[in-house]
């Protein structure tokens, strides 16, 4: 029977949830007004409704939650969002997965975020509660609005309900005639989301979207109460956090990339890729002149231009994403679920509200006419600001083309211009010069201090590290041969920065002063980083090269028969300085410490169970005995290659694949680390497994027992014929029926003896009833086939049937990364100044705001919290 119990259940807390932000929005509304009138009895009353209403709202969106994971959890098929994203087979980790794989589910990951962020906010900052939580609760009402799945008067759809029925979704003649008809499994999850990085990379990401309204929110706060200077401490350390987490995001979404995807990298400059990184760039830049402005008080308007950007932009990167807009541009965005109208609005509507807000206050924002000097640190954070926005401005505008497109399309022409053919090339060839002015920018502000120094005083702070800078440059460039002068510029910026940075921490270091070494921690982490890009992208290099001169197919491009190896099943094959055996295809079970043979077992009609062919082992511990049935995740395949290098070192990897029946096949790669390199290994062409094999024609030999006879250049001995108990028969794909007791079966126990290894082969020949069958043994390294096909009791002799096919092979890449591990450390070191930074603006903001909160009357309370805010 159909539960429409739990559907009813989450729809109805989508709509409190719904109704109860908007509420909050109005209550807050009203409280902050009475705030700025300075009516402290009707504030504080509407401030507690309120609150009431945001907390009505957040146990709202944790019942919506908790529904659909336990509609998930539970297999509830009649519900389209679990049948369309959740299987069976799948394990419960993956089935959290399953919960953000569709666009409801990851709008109510934003959502649930911005409750936890809504709650803290309301728990730590009292004066600023009433104008931050307004833009909180009508955040959360437009963003709860896109899963509300009601529609007005036939026609006017808002938003889409993950709790609608199969039978609502889709129009297929089973719900005609059975409005009741439960599929007996989903679809599952997208083969290439199942990896653990899925399961923490977008709540992370959702994380740095939601954290980007803090600011925001602050920033129109402030303008709101004409509190234009006070909203900058409050903001500072939610800024840092979102910087951290939202750059934490995009790190893990790259390194997903490198261990699911084949395109060979960890960035690929998809427009979904470039719409998250565009706002974080501008969101770095934010900070900067946020700190610029407690120190100094400059640049408190373009501080205010770039927190509202960053958030706008979170907004247009949502509209790019889920709008399908991109259409075929992007593999990573979603498709249109008749969204993008209120997407739109979402996106116009607050980029209006801040834009209108900031138009009115503008004058009156306090500025600084002292004029700025080159020898300043605020010379420096502005041009490192420009810089930073520019490169975001240069994404921003190519991954608009779709947009450009379709804003022609709805004025009546055409416009069509193209995305550039080769992305990562054209992308690359501006934000390396980014990058180079950044890591440059960041090496010498630091030395400024937020005050003004002369040329003499500068030029003795660079001596040192300009020196070093050179020299490791100059023999970086040797011992890594590079010959090409943007490369080598990036090194010596990079190198730079590191440089530069690390005297700046040792400085701090003496003075015993680490809360402010988070900047330099940070800077030496983005210098890192470079190299490692530099590196590992510039200078990877292929060692799968075809050298035996031959297409492996016109069809393929130039690339797949130059830069790819053919390995035949079993045969040794040289590949630069690795001797390469590919062993066999192997499959990822349950309960079994490492991969499973295919060989080793038997395909059922289940494709999620497989049947043990032999006592299956693994170092000497038993896991499944012959017969047993075992539990598979059957979407991957996994292909073995084994590899001896020249010191004989010998090691395996398993790169797997999947036949898509949309994409084609879907290859990810598997990854040997090193210290100073990545191998990096993926397929490129397998036999198709959904093909029948061509066999040649049958070969019959007649067979005495201890006979010795040749298949296929093997010689072949018959050891025993078998009579086996219907217990002993597996049942394959193919057997209708399990034999029984009246039933005969007898299986042969043939030897193959080859160069290097001998093979086992157990033909069977049964007679259930009055008819005959046969059990062939197929062995896929040989690519031969064995039928037991009669028994000749007069001659004493049994005939065996011999068919041959090509054996198995696949076509693999090898890539060498090197120094790829210098980009994760800097990783590292970035996200650790990041956290130093967050500690100590933070511990600025609660000292403040404590000290503001001991005041010496009631009276004066309110005024004095404004002053210290």
């Amino acid at each position: 029977m159909i539960n429409t119990t739990l559907g009813n259940i989450g729809h109805l807390s989508v709509i409190v949830a719904f109704v109860a932000s908007l509420v909050s929005f109005y209550a807050y509304l009203i409280a902050t007004l009475a705030q700025q009138k300075q009516n402290l009895p009707l504030e504080q009353s509407w401030k507690r409704f309120a609150r009431i209403s945001f907390y009505v709202h957040s146990l709202a969106v944790v019942s919506v939650i908790t529904t659909l994971f336990i509609i998930i959890y539970q297999h509830r098929y009649e519900y389209y969002y679990a049948w369309s994203h959740s299987s069976k087979n799948l394990p419960v980790y993956y089935m959290i997965s399953c919960f953000w794989e569709g666009q409801e589910g990851s709008f109510l990951l934003w959502i649930f975020w911005h409750v936890l962020l809504g709650i803290v906010l309301i728990h730590t900052n009292k004066f600023w509660e009433n104008s931050v939580m307004t833009v909180f609760a009508l955040v959360q009402a437009f963003l709860t609005s896109m899963i509300l799945g009601v529609v007005f008067f036939n026609t006017f759809k808002v938003g889409s309900s993950p709790f609608i029925l199969m039978r609502e979704a889709m129009d297929v003649p089973i719900f005609k005639l059975n409005s009741n008809f439960i599929p007996e499994d989903g679809k599952g999850l997208n083969p290439l989301l199942q990896n653990y990085w899925m399961i923490i990379h977008p709540p992370t990401l959702f994380m740095g979207f939601a954290a980007t309204l803090v600011p925001f929110a602050y920033c129109i706060a402030g303008l709101w109460l004409r509190q234009y200077r006070e909203w900058v401490r409050p903001a500072l350390p939610w800024a840092l956090f979102a910087a951290a987490v939202l750059g934490l995001g995009i790190l893990m979404g790259g390194y997903w990339a490198y261990e699911t995807l084949n395109f060979g990298g960890y960035w690929n400059w998809d427009p979904v890729e470039n719409a998250v990184y565009v706002p974080w760039l501008v969101l770095v830049a934010s900070i900067h002149t946020m700190i610029s402005f407690k120190n100094s008080s400059k640049a408190l308007k373009t501080a205010m231009i770039l927190v509202i950007s960053t958030f706008i932009l979170i907004l247009y990167a949502t509209f790019l994403t889920r709008s399908g807009i991109l259409g075929n541009a992007s593999v990573h965005s979603f498709t249109d679920l008749g969204l993008s109208g209120q997407l739109l609005l979402y996106l116009l509507v607050f980029a209006a509200l801040s834009k209108i807000l900031l138009i009115i206050r503008w004058k009156e924002i306090p500025i600084t006419r002292e004029e700025i000097s080159t020898y300043s640190r605020e010379f420096w954070v502005f041009m490192g600001v420009l810089t930073l926005c520019l490169a975001g401005f240069q994404v921003l505008f190519t991954t608009s083309i779709p947009v450009y497109n379709k804003i022609a399309e709805s004025m009546g022409f055409i416009l069509n211009i193209a995305l550039p053919a080769n992305q990562v090339e054209h992308y690359t060839k501006f934000q390396l010069w980014f990058a180079i002015l950044i890591a440059l920018l960041s090496g010498t502000g630091q030395f400024f201090w937020w005050k003004k120094i002369d040329k003499a005083t500068l030029q003795r702070a660079l001596a040192i590290p300009l020196t070093i800078t050179f020299l490791a440059t100059a023999l970086g460039i040797t011992l890594a041969q590079i010959q090409k002068p943007t490369f080598m510029l990036l090194l010596l910026a990079s190198i730079y920065t590191i440089v530069a940075n690390a005297t700046i921490l040792l400085n701090m270091l003496r003075k015993q002063t680490f809360k402010l070494t988070g900047g330099a921690i940070a800077h030496m982490g983005i210098g890192l980083m470079l190299i490692g890009i530099l590196f590992s992208a510039g200078y990877s290099k292929v060692i799968s090269k075809n050298t035996t001169g031959l297409l492996y197919s016109k069809e393929f491009p130039d690339e797949m028969n130059t830069d790819n190896i053919l390995l035949w099943l079993n045969q040794p094959t040289k590949m630069g300085d690795y001797y390469l055996t590919y062993s066999g295809t192997y499959l990822d079970a349950k309960k079994f410490p490492t991969y499973l043979k295919k060989s080793w077992v038997i395909a059922t009609s289940d494709p999620n169970k497989v049947i043990a062919k032999q006592d299956i082992h693994h170092e000497g511990k038993t896991y499944f005995k012959q017969g047993d049935t075992i539990q598979i995740y059957p979407e991957n395949t996994y292909y073995k290659v084994d590899y001896r290098d020249k010191q004989g070192r010998v090691f395996s990897l398993f790169p797997r694949a999947q036949i898509n029946p949309t994409m084609g096949l879907l290859a990810s790669p598997d990854i040997k680390r090193e210290l100073t390199k990545d191998l990096y290994t993926h397929v490129s062409s397998i036999p198709d497994p959904t093909q029948e094999k061509e066999w040649s024609k049958t070969e019959e030999h007649k067979v005495a027992l201890k006979d010795t006879f040749f298949l296929n250049d093997y010689v072949a001995v018959l050891d025993k014929i078998e009579r086996l108990n219907a217990s002993q028969i597996l049942n394959p794909i193919g057997m209708k029926e399990q034999l029984t007791e009246q039933d005969a079966a007898v299986q042969a126990h043939i030897r193959l003896l080859g160069k290097e290894k001998t093979f086992e082969v157990r033909p069977t020949f049964y007679i259930k009833g009055q008819m005959i069958g046969r059990l062939p043994e197929i062995i896929e390294e040989l690519g031969v086939k064995i039928t037991f096909l009669n028994i000749l009791p007069n001659e004493n002799k049994f005939v065996f049937g011999v068919n041959t096919t090509q054996k198995d092979y696949i076509i693999m890449k090898a890539v060498e990364k090197p120094l790829i591990n210098i980009l994760w450390i800097g990783t590292l070191l970035v996200m650790i100044g990041f956290s130093v930074a967050i500690y100590r603006r933070y511990a600025e903001f609660m000292k403040i705001r404590n000290k503001g909160m001991e005041v010496q009357t009631p009276v004066s309370q309110h005024d004095k919290t404004l002053e210290n805010a």
